[in-house]
């Protein structure tokens, strides 16, 4: 499986700026992500703060 070239605190900065109002388009086209990509972000972490982040990776890891 490919590796993310973005940290586990550099997901949750942009999901918080998103929560925070700033237009999701804006931030696509900013950090070089696609619409789908910020999707499946926030479907998987929306409203998560970094621990409960960083046990689910830690899990994802366990289990492979």
């Amino acid at each position: 499986m490919k590796t993310s070239r973005f940290s586990d605190s550099q997901i949750m900065a942009i999901l918080k700026r998103a929560e925070a109002g700033t237009p999701a388009p804006e931030l696509w086209r900013e950090h070089g992500i696609s619409s789908a990509t910020f999707y499946k972000w926030h479907t998987k972490f929306g409203g998560m703060d970094a621990s409960l982040m960083l046990r689910i990776r830690e899990r994802e890891e366990e289990n492979r």
